[in-house]
């Protein structure tokens, strides 16, 4: 199917994508769609920025709102019939908002209980009668310990960035929340790629699932453009000094692998004179989504960050990547470049690299972009 217009969707999500502009299919929801739309469950394996988020809220809302229109409406509080897990409240909140421009026209009720938030707001969040539930599994969880939240009508149970999810040791819960799913449930996975924890959760839970692994899973998209600096006796700024002078479309997110490193990049970057801010793990989480917010928003240009925002975030407007600090691993490398050249846009990788690289730069050479 060439366009969002052949698939068979109720006409109210067809009058959503047509406002939104949206027209033409990535290869994963061509794939994935219309295996959803059958009742399948599913395994989605494609790059990051590839649209595996639409894959799935497309379905998911045609069969929530089918069931509304068959006069079987949901009725009784705190019972969702849809559930996605995402690993982090910032994912969660991504999510939220790629259902949200649907929801309009559907009428169908989206909440969203996420770590980070207060308990309370949470607790709130799941009261009366709604569709659809996104969670992280630690707040879900102490939701159904509490028999705040039910899952016994759930018709689909949707696993989002679950890579990152599953290798945070979220496995064991996984586990307990689809058992508490009815086991006629439809089951989706989405991953941009599968490491040993994803593969044990596969054999545990997806058995007989149909497999879509897109042409460009474990590869770069075409769209990208990579370039790699040699550094010698790890003088890695005067390059990045250098870079920070040519101006790009959209900000630029650079990587380090450290918490030290991400701040003393930091520092270094505002004696010149330049604004930054700094997204990393044991930081204080409203000073973190703010500077992702302004980020985001365009207010500042430059984003120093750990390998916490290298998996699930969707910056639309990130025009260059800078792996001031490579990765050890091809793995995180993907999902680092995937931050930009999103959704068919294009983007620029700027590796500096030294001799310790090597390794990984030679795995590079066998993959595309």
């Amino acid at each position: 199917m060439s366009a969002f217009a052949d698939f068979p969707l109720l006409p109210t999500l067809q009058a959503s994508l047509a406002e939104a502009g949206l027209t033409t299919p990535t290869e994963i929801q061509v794939r994935a769609i219309p295996a959803l739309l059958a009742g399948k469950s599913v395994i989605g394996h494609s790059q990051t920025g590839s649209g595996k988020t639409l894959a799935f809220v497309l379905p998911l809302l045609h069969r929530l709102k089918t069931l509304e229109n068959e006069g079987k409406a949901i009725s009784e509080e705190s019972r969702p019939r849809a559930v996605v897990i995402v690993p982090t409240r910032e994912l969660g909140e991504q999510v939220t908002r790629v259902f949200k421009p649907f929801t309009h026209t559907t009428r169908l009720r989206v909440r969203s209980v996420l770590g980070g938030t207060k308990f309370d707001a949470a607790k709130r969040s799941v009261g009366g009668a709604f569709e659809i539930l996104v969670a992280t599994p630690g707040r879900l969880l102490q939701l159904m310990d509490r028999q705040l939240v039910v899952l016994d009508d759930v018709r689909i149970l949707v696993f989002d960035e679950a890579d990152r999810m599953l290798d945070q040791g979220f496995l064991p819960d996984a586990n307990r929340i689809a058992a508490a799913c009815p086991p006629g449930r439809q089951l989706a996975l989405f991953a941009a790629t599968v490491s040993p924890a994803v593969q044990t959760l596969i054999g545990t839970l997806f058995a007989g699932a149909e497999l879509i692994r897109s042409e460009g899973s474990q590869q770069v998209v075409p769209t990208l453009t990579t370039i790699n600096l040699n550094v010698t006796d790890g003088k890695r700024f005067p390059f990045l000094e250098d870079l920070l002078t040519k101006n790009v479309e959209g900000g630029t997110l650079i990587f380090t692998n450290t918490r030290d490193q991400c701040d003393h990049l930091a520092d270094r970057i505002r004696e010149t004179g330049r604004e930054c801010l700094v997204y990393r793990g044991e930081m204080d989480k409203v000073e973190r989504r703010a500077n992702l917010k302004s980020f985001r928003e365009g207010g500042v240009k430059l984003l120093i960050s750990t390998d916490l925002a290298s998996r699930g975030l969707d910056v639309q407007h990130v025009g260059r990547v800078i792996n001031y600090h490579l990765p050890n691993d091809l793995e995180n490398y993907l999902h680092r470049v995937g931050r930009t050249a999103r959704a068919g846009r294009k983007g620029l990788v700027i590796n500096l690299v030294t001799e310790r690289d090597a390794p990984l730069i030679s795995r590079l050479g066998s993959i595309k972009g």
